[in-house]
């Protein structure tokens, strides 16, 4: 009787875990791109008046 190759069956485990956890990386990059591809006036702009100034 045939004898499992368990390093070829754990290394196609290794791809599939890295395959689907670069998918999942992929996708939670889109979605933080979408959230920050809003209209620019929606967000507030820095401005020299929000700066602190020293006073000398």
């Amino acid at each position: 009787m045939a004898r499992t190759n368990f390093k070829f069956t754990k290394r196609q485990k290794e791809l599939e875990r890295k395959k689907k956890m670069e998918e999942k990386r992929q996708r939670k990059l889109e979605k933080k791109n979408i959230s920050t591809e809003t209209p620019p006036d929606e967000h507030p702009s820095a401005t020299d008046d929000e700066t602190p100034t020293v006073a000398s």
